[in-house]
Formats: structure tokens, sequence, C-alpha cells
């Protein structure tokens, strides 16, 4: 199986000199791709000076995580899987190789992650994929060592390689055919929750999500934006608000539409609270904006839902802001 792995940089200079030599060092029988984002700082430059092995793929701007990883793999003909990689992830030896067996052990897997450590505290689960990722009903995600906030520390109690909901795309190992068959990520969505939107429409289509930690990763995380940014707020709300309407099930998508307005209003009104009047407001243009995208919203589910040939089985039937608040506050306790 050829494997290129794909860096998407947007000034990410600093993270390029820091997490590159890794992957370029233990990434041994991979092609090394860096896809630049109309970068303004020295990332070109550096790669030329210091990375000669390293493929450039020049984008004229920033189309931002989703787009801009449509536009570069379209590119990248000859290879059978591509691992989607965030510049700021610490690759030790022998991580890439758990990942493409994994995928060459099972025609019918179309993705595969890694555990994600953080590359701060390399004792805890990485906030952006743990040990892989779930859904609740209302479309919050949450992982195995991550419950909202709540970070555990890995003491190998999630070692074991199974089938769940999404992986995260700061390392998604996806096979090529199934990324163009579903037409890749949603360029609309710009950046967040993109990847757990591929995910469930490879599970419509009938492929396999699965995470396979005998490959560990070590993410920074938080490179671009931080958990209370505004721009943030409002990616994460309209996506996946966006994301559910385009991929849920009938009666999912009803529950939704009852829940989620008085969800989001809570979830603005504690940012308003919190002194963060900004992030409150990101709620409120998220909600605009999704409901402006009504109509291209219909249109895209009526061709997902054409395709489903049925629902998935990891979607968690509960709530997992109510459970967090009554102590289940771990992956373990929530079975």
């Amino acid at each position: 199986m050829k494997v290129a792995v794909v860096i998407l940089n947007y000034n990410g200079e600093r993270h390029l000199a820091h997490y590159l030599p890794s992957v370029v060092q233990n990434s041994a029988g991979a092609d090394i791709i860096v896809a630049d984002n109309g970068s303004t700082d020295g990332s070109l430059e550096l790669l030329k000076r210091e990375f000669s092995t390293v493929r450039v793929i020049t984008l004229a701007e920033n189309y931002g995580f989703a787009e801009g990883y449509n536009r570069a793999l379209a590119e990248l003909d000859d290879f059978d899987c591509y691992v989607l990689l965030n510049s700021d992830v610490y690759t030790p030896e022998g991580w890439l190789a758990p990942l493409v067996a994994k995928l060459e052990s099972d025609n019918n897997i179309g993705v595969v992650g890694p555990k994600i450590l953080s590359d701060s505290d390399r004792g805890s689960f990485e906030y952006a994929g743990a040990a892989g990722g779930y859904i609740d009903y209302l479309g919050y995600p949450f992982c195995r060592g991550r419950i909202l906030s709540t970070l555990e520390r890995d003491n190998g109690q999630y070692n074991d390689s199974r089938e769940l909901f999404w992986v995260s795309g700061a390392a998604f190992c996806v096979r090529k055919s199934a990324y163009r068959s579903l037409g890749g990520l949603c360029s609309d969505f710009f950046a967040h929750m993109e990847e757990i939107d591929l995910c469930w429409r490879m599970q419509l289509d009938g492929w396999k999500v699965v995470v396979e930690p005998k490959s560990t990763v070590y993410h920074l995380g938080g490179g671009t934006l931080s958990a209370n940014s505004p721009r943030k707020i409002f990616l994460n709300h309209r996506n996946n608000l966006a994301m559910l309407y385009r991929c849920a099930s009938p009666l999912q998508r009803v529950v939704v539409a009852l829940v989620r307005p008085f969800t989001d209003l809570a979830a603005a009104l504690s940012y308003l609270a919190g002194g963060n009047s900004e992030g409150a407001k990101a709620v409120f243009k998220a909600w605009r904006e999704f409901i402006s995208w009504h109509s291209r919203l219909s249109k895209e589910r009526k061709e997902i839902r054409g395709y489903a040939k049925g629902e998935s089985r990891h979607i968690y039937k509960g709530v997992i802001v109510l459970r967090h608040l009554f102590g289940r506050r771990k992956f373990e306790k929530l079975l």
C-alpha cells in the first residue's frame, strides 16, 4: 500500500521546525508532503532550506482545513491511502505501520486513527481525539479518554482496537477510494467537525471507522484557535448543526430540532456568565448561518441519505452533558 503523509500548513513555521523532523525520520516507506495553505510567514523558506526530501504543494490562499486538504489530495493520484497529519504532531518510531496494517487487514475499513496523547503531558490523552470518538444523540462529540473537557490519564485502559464513530483529523489515515468516493471533506465547513462529518458519511456508505492504539502520536493541540475563541465556537456550533442536518436519521433529526435550541441557548448564556460575550454572540451567529444554509443542506441531505445503507451503530443514545453532570466523567463509566 503506497502511503502519503500530508501535513496542511498555514503560517506554521514554528510547528514545522519542531515537529516535522520526527515525521521525516519515523515514517519509513511513506512520502512526506506539506500542503501550504497560502502561508505568509517563513514556512516555505524553511521547507526549502531544511527539508529537501519533503514534497511541497503550494496553494494560492488559505482554503481552511477541509478545502485545503481536498485540493492537495486531488493532486496525489499515485497513493492508496493518505495520512492527514496536523503540523503540531510528534510521531515516534513505529507510529505509521500499525495504521497501514489495519487498513490492509480489512478492505471495508475506510479510515483508521491512532491513540492521541498530549505532547505537553505525555501521560494524558489529548482533547482532539484521545483513543477514538463518539457522538451522543444531540450531536455532541466525546472520546475514549475525554468527556467534554475532562481528560483522563492513559493507563492502557483503551488499548483495544475497535470500530467507533470518528477518529481525529489531527492524525487521520484514510483509504483513497473511500475519501474520493464521498467527495472528501465538506469544504463549506472550512475547519472543525469536518472529519466527524466524513466519518459519519463513511459509515452510512458501509465503511468502517476504526481506532488502532498500537499506533500512538503526541499532539500539541490548540495551535490555531484557543477553546474559547469566538471563531472556534462559531465554527464548532455551525458545523455541528450542519452535520446533523446532513447525516442524521429522521428520528434523530427531530429530537435535535426540538432540543438543541435550548442546549445551545444554555451554552451561550454560560459563555456570557463567564465574561465571554463574543463567544455568546458566536453561538447565535452559528445558528443564523446554519439557517441560511437550509436550501443547500437539504440537497446535500437528500444525496447523503440516498446512499445510506443503514444507520451508524456507534451513536451514543444518551446525552453526554447530563451524564457528565451526574458524575460520569470517564468513558468506561458510561457503559
